[in-house]
């Protein structure tokens, strides 16, 4: 069976090619994280990068189709996952790097301009949802690495377990409206944990 046809501007070719996606991708990102979703023009967005508008119509056709290009970008070049030793110490890795990219000025405007979008344009969601099942999947190893050393019981979802570390973070970030801390990262790292080891996240939870 063939492989299907990459999503328009997801394509990673080199040379001058390549110039333009990270100059359009880098000036995309500035006008998300200045104005929003809805501000997204591609006639601005090749003004800025300096690229012929036709270029930037041709290869994304939509801002939609232009952002969900960054978000790949974006899940790609992130961090790769920690390796501790510890579940404890892993997840705390990874919760803190969920503050650090939210308490950025200018990466946690961008993912609250991406969850904007999302809830009213599909070709956004469907991006962010691609986007948090990268990152997800990179950091489940920490988990199955748990499994095997014995310390969370056989069964574990690891991507379930990964999920429960952010989902406090953004629940904060969108809801409550005070600054994350590194104090947050690691109270949502040891909760994800304990209840980890608890056997919560496995297919029969303890009832």
């Amino acid at each position: 069976m063939s492989a299907a046809p990459a999503p328009s501007g997801t394509v990673r070719p080199g040379g001058r090619t390549a110039r333009v996606r990270e100059a359009v991708l880098r000036a995309a990102g500035d006008a998300l994280a200045e104005n929003g979703f809805a501000a997204l023009d591609l006639a601005e967005i090749a003004r800025r990068a300096d690229v012929g508008k036709t270029t930037v119509y041709r290869r994304w056709g939509t801002p939609a189709a232009l952002a969900a290009d960054l978000l790949t970008d974006m899940a790609e070049t992130s961090l790769p996952r920690a390796d501790t030793g510890t579940l404890e110490g892993d997840l705390t890795a990874n919760a803190r790097l969920v503050v650090k990219t939210l308490t950025d000025p200018r990466q946690g405007r961008l993912f609250k301009a991406f969850i904007a979008a999302s809830l009213c344009d599909e070709q956004a969601a469907e991006a962010l949802h691609r986007f948090y099942d990268t990152r997800i999947t990179e950091w489940a190893g920490c988990v199955t690495d748990a499994v095997e050393r014995g310390d969370v019981p056989v069964g574990t979802d690891p991507h379930t377990v990964i999920a429960a570390v952010s989902a406090p973070l953004y629940y904060a970030l969108l809801n409550t409206g005070r600054p994350l801390t590194p104090a947050d990262a690691d109270r949502a790292a040891h909760a994800a944990a304990a209840a980890a080891r608890a056997g919560a996240y496995t297919s029969s939870p303890p009832g």
